[in-house]
């Protein structure tokens, strides 16, 4: 091990972090042994194991089932309006918002859910939008190999709409184009249409 180098630091165990939540009960000025808070440290701790799930799974292995007969398919595999929730690394409140990821095959395609699973393995974690954009997109890119690869989010931030300077309504949009999305404007155009046409999803329930 180099200087540089540091060993991942231990886990702490769930009472540990129960008493954590009640030290932040106690700096917020409520008491933890209220009747009504009595079990929320419990409920934290259980919601954080669903919040930030996304640490015990590898998006790599989720996309590792692909499929080859395809009959020479070559045009744009999008899947839009997934939803997606993280959290905020730096005050550790919710993103909430939707992602658009589209691929063009190379020899492969991978099942759609698998689309969706690699965005909420990725949000659920402490994230910023911008490396979760890039996450998603590189991820697709290395394992499937494809021709391109697009990533487009959209969220609004509770970091600023419920503190700092309560902004409500505001959304942030980032996008990742790699390979012919970045490289050919053509390609870039038919799936700026394929967005910009009405969900079959909404318009047909």
């Amino acid at each position: 091990m180099t200087p540089t180098d540091t060993a991942p630091l231990p886990r702490p165990s769930r009472e540990e972090a129960e008493d954590a939540i009640r030290t932040l009960l106690r700096w917020a000025g409520e008491d933890p042994a209220r009747e009504g808070l009595l079990d929320t440290p419990g409920r934290v701790v259980r919601s954080y194991e669903e919040f930030f799930q996304g640490y015990a799974e590898d998006p790599s292995e989720i996309l590792s089932r692909t499929f080859s007969e395809v009959d020479d398919y070559d045009e744009i595999v999008l899947l839009r309006d997934i939803r997606f929730e993280s959290h905020c690394e730096h005050h550790m409140v919710p993103i909430i918002g939707v992602a658009h990821v589209a691929y063009l095959p190379g020899k492969r395609v991978v099942g759609i859910s698998k689309l969706a699973r690699v965005v909420e393995a990725f949000s659920r974690r402490l994230q910023i939008q911008e490396r979760l954009t890039a996450q998603i997109a590189n991820t697709i890119n290395d394992v499937l190999q494809p021709h391109g690869v697009a990533v487009i989010l959209e969220a609004g931030h509770q970091c600023m709409t419920t503190r700092g300077v309560h902004r409500p309504g505001v959304s942030m949009v980032t996008s990742r184009m790699l390979g012919v999305f970045r490289t050919n404007s053509d390609t870039r155009r038919e799936l700026m249409a394929m967005l910009n046409r009405p969900s079959a999803a909404t318009t047909h329930i």
